[in-house]
This record gives structure tokens, C-alpha cells and sequence, in this order.
């Protein structure tokens, strides 16, 4: 896909459209005049839009609340976002009539009103500021402002709470495109990878080049409503067997002919990062669809793929070992091998008993083995800090993704290789924070 295929796309022609609309609906539109100040004129717009019933008005309007907002500072678009939370809620009465009449008669009727009624009109007002031209794009930049203020203002919590709801269906599986990205991409969308990678450093273009390389695959999944503007993806690696570092596998490589002949006697696919690229989409969840997706791809494109697995930091093991009784105290170097029969099995009882790491909840939830932990998989700075250097291979075996993820989802059971059972020492150490009894 090239530039101009962009340009063309239905999302474009339905925009111009809609903004013709827009023009037509100016003159019915309840507009605030420009001298208001900013900050109020967005407030009397957001009011005017919930509250208008014209399609091309509220088309008018919600144009216009967007172009007001984008003019705001950041500290005023907060105040715009804490007036929307704590302004535009459900009607007290009403919703205690819906409530009551429920409660007498429980009946589906009821049931239908009353979840009508405790809808916040927030809502509805953020459906409608998502009909203008760019709503969607300014939607997902605004709540990634408020997330980072969510901690000192609790007041945007409710604000936050209604747009990962509408983002769970605006985003969902059904609107989400999955494109291969390689050499030929748009240059936009290769400099937004480098931007975006937050696994594993890209340093460059020609550090772009090698990962998009005849044995490397890069699949990145697009929404309409964001045209150019990758969501998440993977970088695979087609290897032969289970790798067990990543440096080997970002090293530089420009032999053209070994990556073909590497990439036709590969028999694993390694999924070694994963990134999601939208701050304000945070809390809703792609990597499961782009994994399970990226492996029907790769069946179908290379039959002799047979195994499929990532490599994978372990993020939090150095956090949670740092607050177990009698731990070994670790300096920031690669660790000698005097130390690694003990931080093997720590590691192993941090990913099998404690269920803290974010990367392993994901994984194991998706339906993933624990296959193997690897010393000195990731050397870097960055691995050493937060897993002494250890990574940890997760198996995707489609015979068993299912009963794996159904036994973690019910029981917290980590589906586990033997080799990693054998890590586990028979007698653990005591797992008490320090300090305390």
C-alpha cells in the first residue's frame, strides 16, 4: 500500500463528505460566538452538540468543538475533560424512577429502561464529538493527556471509565485490519515503528532494514478511523529450534542470500516484541487477535513453519525478587554462571507461583506454555534491570492454547514444560516482603 492508496481509502471520501455535511449544517447549528473565551466556547459547544437533534448541525458542531479543543492548552483541555466527567451525568430522578419501577417489576422493559436511564450523557456526547472529521484520532490523543493526569485528578476517572468503554467496541476485532509491513511500506509508518518500538530499541533505518529482513516478518494491525497509524505489532524472527537470546537475533545482518536461505529452512517463528503504539488506547487489549492472526499468516505462507513462540522479557522478576527474605543482592553487570542455577529457579517460582508479571498474565491468558527460561537472553541495560538477564520462551501450540488458557482463566494453572518443573526447587524460600514477621 502507497501513499496515494491512503488518500483514496473510503475512510477519506466518507470524511469529505461528511464534512460537506458540515458546511451545509453551519447555519442551523447553535454556534457560540468566537469571542467567548476557549475553554467556555468548548463547554457551550459540548452542551449545544448533546443537546441538538440535526444531523448536519451536530456534524457543524462537532467540527467545530474539535477545532476549538485543538487550540486549548493541555491544562485546559484537563479542565475541558474534568467538566465533561463531573457535568454530564444521569438524571437523578429519572434514574430512581427506572431504578424503582425495576425493582416492582423486573421485567425486560424495565431492565431496557433503566440501562438507558444510567447512561451517562457523557456517552452519548462522545459518540457525537467521534461524527466529526478527525473525532476519532482526537478521542484517543485526549484520553492519552488524561491518563496521564488520572493520578492527581480522580475527578477524570469517570471521563476515562466512558471512553475505554466506547473504544472497546469502536476498536474491536471486526474494524481492525491486519497488514504485513516490509521494505515497501510508506515511509510514514516505517519511521512510526522506530518511534513506537518498546521492546527492543530500533536504532535507525538500517537497524529497521535488518528486522524487516527476508528472515524477519512485521505485522502491524490498522483501524479505518486512524488511516496510517499502526495500533500494535510484532516483530517475528524465523528461525531454526527455540531461540534464547535476542542479541543474536538483532544483530546486524546484510547477507541478503543467508536470510533467504535461513528463512526457507526455518522450522519456529519467534515472536520477540510485541508494542502497542497508542498511549490513549491503554487497558484495551489487541495483542491476543494479533498473535493468534500473525500464526494463520505464517501457516499459511510458510508450511514448514511448525512452532510458534515468543521471546520474552520478564519485567517485574527483579522488582518482586527485591522483596523476598534472604534474596541475593544483584549489581547491574551481566551475572557471573556462579549465580545462575539460584536465579533460574527464582525466576521460575516468580513466573509460576506469584502470577505479577504483565508479560507472562498475557501470555499465559492467551493460552501460551511456559516452554523455557533462558539465562543471559537479554544483556542489554534494560535486561539486565529488570530480569538479571533472563528471558523466557512462550510456546503457542494450537492443540492446547484453548485448555491452557481455560485452566489459567479458572484456576490461575501455568500451563509449564517439564524443563521448567525441573527448575523449581522442592523446598522454596521463604517469600515475605522484608521487614515484616
Amino acid at each position: 500500500m502507497n501513499d496515494q492508496t491512503l488518500t483514496r481509502s473510503p475512510l477519506a471520501w466518507i470524511e469529505r463528505l461528511w464534512s460537506s455535511i458540515a458546511d451545509r449544517g453551519r447555519p442551523y447549528a447553535d454556534v457560540p460566538a468566537a469571542s467567548v473565551d476557549p475553554l467556555e466556547r468548548a463547554r457551550q459547544l459540548a452542551a449545544a452538540l448533546l443537546s441538538g437533534r440535526g444531523e448536519a448541525s451536530g456534524a457543524a458542531l462537532a467540527r467545530e468543538l474539535l477545532r476549538v479543543l485543538r487550540g486549548l492548552s493541555a491544562a485546559e483541555r484537563l479542565e475541558f475533560c474534568r467538566h465533561v466527567s463531573t457535568h454530564f451525568l444521569p438524571d437523578p430522578a429519572a434514574l430512581h424512577e427506572a431504578a424503582s419501577a425495576y425493582l416492582a417489576e423486573p421485567s425486560p422493559a424495565n431492565v431496557a429502561r433503566l440501562s438507558e436511564i444510567a447512561e451517562p450523557p457523557r456517552q452519548e456526547l462522545l459518540r457525537r464529538i467521534n461524527q466529526g472529521q478527525g473525532g476519532t484520532a482526537a478521542l484517543v490523543a485526549l484520553r492519552k493527556e488524561l491518563l496521564a493526569a488520572l493520578r492527581t485528578t480522580p475527578d477524570l476517572a469517570a471521563l476515562d471509565s466512558d471512553l475505554r468503554h466506547l473504544f472497546a467496541s469502536w476498536f474491536n476485532r471486526g474494524f481492525l485490519e491486519l497488514r504485513r509491513i516490509d521494505w515497501n511500506t510508506p515511509a510514514a509508518v516505517l519511521e512510526k515503528l522506530i518511534v513506537y518500538e518498546a521492546v527492543h530499541e530500533i536504532d535507525g533505518w538500517s537497524d529497521l532494514r535488518r528486522r524487516l529482513a527476508a528472515d524477519r516478518r512485521c505485522f502491524a494491525f490498522f483501524h479505518p478511523a486512524l488511516p496510517g497509524e499502526p495500533l500494535i505489532f510484532v516483530e517475528v524472527a524465523l528461525v531454526k529450534g527455540l531461540a534464547d537470546a535476542v542479541q543474536p537475533l538483532l544483530a546486524p545482518d546484510t547477507d541478503e542470500p543467508a536470510q533467504r536461505a535461513r528463512a526457507a529452512s526455518a522450522d519456529t517463528a519467534i515472536f520477540y516484541s510485541i508494542s502497542n503504539c497508542q498511549d490513549g488506547l491503554r487497558g484495551i487489549s489487541f495483542g491476543n487477535f494479533l498473535i493468534k492472526q500473525v500464526v494463520e499468516e505464517l501457516k499459511a505462507e510458510l508450511p514448514q513453519i511448525t512452532r510458534f513462540a515468543t521471546l520474552s522479557p520478564v519485567p517485574g522478576f527483579r522488582r518482586w525478587l527485591a522483596k523476598q527474605e534472604n534474596a541475593p543482592e544483584l549489581p547491574d553487570e551481566v551475572p557471573t554462571d556462579s549465580r545462575r542455577d539460584e536465579l533460574m529457579m527464582l525466576c521460575a517460582r516468580y513466573l509460576t507461583e506469584s502470577a505479577a508479571d504483565p508479560v507472562a498474565r498475557f501470555h499465559l491468558g492467551n493460552g501460551a506454555r511456559l516452554e523455557r527460561i533462558n539465562w543471559r537472553g537479554n544483556i542489554a541495560p534494560r535486561g539486565l534491570a529488570e530480569s538479571a538477564g533472563i528471558m523466557v520462551n512462550y510456546l503457542y501450540d494450537p492443540d492446547s492454547i484453548e485448555a491452557n488458557h481455560e485452566a489459567f482463566a479458572r484456576a490461575g494453572t501455568v500451563a509449564r514444560a517439564p524443563g521448567v518443573d525441573a527448575l523449581i526447587a522442592p523446598a522454596p524460600i521463604a517469600a515475605r516482603p522484608r521487614g515484616r514477621g
